[in-house]
């Protein structure tokens, strides 16, 4: 029987390795670690590119594939019972790849097995504990992490079949089938079914959605009030990029205990549907205390579930830039939050390296009024003086430039050359 089914899987490489694929930008970071004896752990939401990841790292490779999806594999009690069929089908493969490895019970021992007896191991996995609590203790030191996000903006136009070269982006032409291409993704975000093969994103992803939310929440942690944390997941969606209280979130959704809703929010967050950005503070007392603001993976999710009836595009590019910023390494709550001076003035993402802070970012969407911008670059003037920081960017749709306000250089960037690097 488990030959059997480690013979479909192979066909199954086979099929999946002669298709095209748009190149992502993190494959050269893993292919410096694929000869390592680490196990190559790459986690990231469901439909995200991980498993293409994975066939597009091996690809040149003799290796055996499985995925634990299947629940004719968790049905196999026996894990040696595994490895002998994997011998059986694949007499010498250079690697194992185990997707959506956090399905099989007691996954980790049968690694750790696998990786003490020498064999070069790529796990897949849609759950963010496998980078934290699971691998940090039974796999210390010995694994190299790599999160995979939905397409970045650059592998989104290369989906779409433009990916000009830099000197080419101003060209008027040019610049307004990016900035055509970028409406399109701010809105339906970068899952890739959906720029690949264009389609509807609403459908798909309200679909994909709740099948992460049953699936790999209300099954994986035994939730017993499945509907409460759909609520909680649609009320957070609809008020993406605004602060919260978890006593106030307590008190609209008529939780029984706060320790209830904080779990439930932390379902969400290690199945890479939501996350909660803590206020930057010196005092780690007070990042806890103070209220946190809410993101999604991805964009597409907010058209997708929210109950919105217009778009709100400063909020849409704000949330886009925070998954950017996840995209390009930066942690939730080590290295990247949300700021309030000490006139209660907002600045949308601080970035801090070390100890020190190094970057300060605001979104400004021009649609809204010079009020608005002013209003903006204060806060990011007033977070300057306090935070000791001088690197000051505004995120625009298409303004650029610099100004100097009060003896600090502000520097404007249109979003898509932002996104583009």
């Amino acid at each position: 029987m488990i030959k059997d089914i480690i013979l479909q899987y192979k066909k199954e490489k086979e099929l999946l390795l002669a298709q095209n694929y748009i190149p992502r930008q993190k494959l050269s970071f893993a292919q410096r670690f694929l000869p390592t004896k680490l196990i190559k752990v790459i986690t990231g939401p469901r439909r995200a590119g991980k498993s293409v990841f994975s066939l597009l790292l091996l690809k040149e490779t003799n290796f055996a594939y499985l995925n634990f999806d299947d629940e004719n594999l968790l049905r196999i009690e026996n894990s040696d019972e595994i490895i002998k069929g994997i011998f059986a089908v694949y007499p010498d493969p250079k690697f194992i790849l185990f997707d959506e490895i956090q399905n099989l019970k007691g996954w980790e021992v049968f690694v750790n097995k696998l990786q003490r007896r020498g064999y070069n191991l790529i796990l897949t996995g849609s759950n963010a504990r496998l980078l934290s609590k699971e691998l940090a203790t039974v796999l210390t030191g010995r694994h190299i992490p790599i999160e995979i996000f939905p397409f970045d903006f650059s592998e989104f136009l290369r989906a779409k079949g433009l990916m000009p070269k830099r000197d080419e982006r101003d060209l008027p032409e040019v610049k307004g089938k990016i900035l055509n291409c970028l409406d399109i993704y701010l809105k339906n975000g970068g899952f890739p079914e959906v720029a690949v093969n264009n389609l509807d994103a609403r459908t798909y992803l309200d679909t994909l959605f709740d099948a992460v939310l049953f699936k790999d929440v209300v099954k994986r942690y035994k939730v017993k009030y499945a509907q409460k944390i759909y609520d909680l997941a649609l009320y957070l969606i609809t008020n993406f990029a605004a602060e919260f209280s978890f006593t106030r979130l307590k008190n609209i959704l008529n939780f029984a205990s706060v320790n209830t809703l904080q779990n439930y929010l932390q379902y969400l967050t290690e199945a890479y549907l939501i996350f909660p950005l803590n206020r930057f503070s010196f005092k780690t007392k007070e990042q806890i205390k103070t209220p946190k603001k809410i993101y999604l993976v991805d964009n597409g999710f907010i058209r997708a579930k929210s109950f919105q009836f217009s778009p709100n595009f400063g909020r849409l590019m704000e949330n886009l830039v925070f998954a950017e910023l996840l995209k390009r390494g930066y942690k939730v709550n080590e290295t990247l939050f949300y700021y309030k001076t000490r006139n209660q003035k907002e600045v949308d993402f601080i970035l801090k390296e070390g100890m020190k802070i190094k970057t300060l970012i605001q979104i400004f969407y021009e649609g809204e009024n010079l009020a608005t911008e002013k209003r903006e670059t204060k806060a990011l003037i007033e977070a300057s003086e306090e935070l000791k920081c001088n690197d000051l960017l505004v995120i625009t749709w298409d303004k650029s430039g610099e100004e100097e306000i009060k003896r600090k250089r502000v520097k404007f960037i249109p979003l898509y050359k932002w996104l583009m690097g």
